[in-house]
């Protein structure tokens, strides 16, 4: 059976060197109304693949792998895993694409690349869905992630893998077994000589954990310069973006629109027909 969206590649460069960069777009080629989806901090472009299936009637959707994910190559230097790296190849696909404005939804790192890309003056981004990114990390979210990104184990089996992402990945919320079996399949690779491990450079998390010991992580220098439309999605349960800094960021900066969904922690997946469609409906209301 046929992908229904094209597998590409761009050369992104870093002071170490040049490294490629891999996207999958759907959607009309020569459609000039274009969706750009950036995932999590060790997730993948296929996290879109149900988000993007919806609006490729209407859109050019590019969803890329940051670097050290899915099938883009991993860095030289662990310590270029950083925001200011990942904009510099988010707007190099821009500029691939050859559009002079995006429609942007960004999930968790996916949504402070989004919003320090629509803080610049000369932003591209049309319209910003940030999807269960904060303002203010807190530290103690911060150091639940640490706990377990970059020490994932070898799996003997895709179930074990499964297990491994059921758990790490249970404020997610409530998913059908289908719908984890997804979400484990596209962020593990079998290895040569058998079992599964996780896709991601582990280097990445020598530039997170450089943080340690953490501290709350503010945001509002770019969330106040950011003037397009924006949508804010929230897991009633999260802790990364409070419901106190949701409330405030629909009061400053762009005054966002949130919608929040229920019995989700951090963060909504965007498999789900309600969390498409809030989306949906924010980007085809201009």
């Amino acid at each position: 059976m046929t992908d229904p969206f094209r597998r590409r590649q761009l050369l992104c460069a870093t002071p170490s060197g040049l490294h490629r960069v891999a996207y999958t777009e759907w959607g009309d080629p020569a459609n000039e109304r274009v969706v750009v989806c950036v995932h999590g901090l060790s997730r993948c472009a296929r996290d879109f693949d149900a988000l993007a299936a919806a609006l490729a009637d209407r859109y050019r959707v590019a969803c890329i792998d940051l670097p050290g994910r899915g099938e883009s190559e991993w860095l030289k230097a662990p310590m270029e895993y950083i925001v200011p790296t990942y904009v510099n190849d988010v707007v190099t696909l821009i500029a691939r694409l050859g559009v002079e404005q995006v429609d942007f939804v960004g999930s968790s790192l996916g949504g402070v690349i989004g919003m320090a890309i629509g803080a610049h003056p000369a932003s591209p981004i049309r319209r910003l869905v940030v999807n269960d990114a904060s303002t203010v990390f807190q530290a103690a979210a911060l150091e639940r992630i640490a706990e377990y990104f970059g020490n994932a184990p070898d799996f003997a089996s895709i179930e074990d893998a499964e297990r491994y992402v059921r758990m790490v990945s249970a404020p997610f919320g409530p998913h059908t077994d289908g719908q984890w079996r997804i979400l484990t399949e596209h962020v593990v690779i079998a290895k040569p000589d058998g079992g599964y491990r996780m896709r991601y450079d582990p280097a990445i998390a020598i530039a997170y954990n450089a943080q340690r010991p953490f501290k709350d992580l503010d945001l509002w220098v770019l969330w106040d310069a950011i003037r397009c439309p924006t949508l804010v999605l929230r897991g009633q349960l999260s802790d990364v973006l409070t419901r106190d800094v949701a409330t405030a960021m629909m009061q400053r900066g762009p005054r966002a629109e949130v919608v929040e969904f229920p019995g989700i922690g951090h963060g909504p997946t965007l498999l789900h027909a309600d969390q498409i469609a809030a989306v949906a409906m924010f980007l085809m209301r201009a």
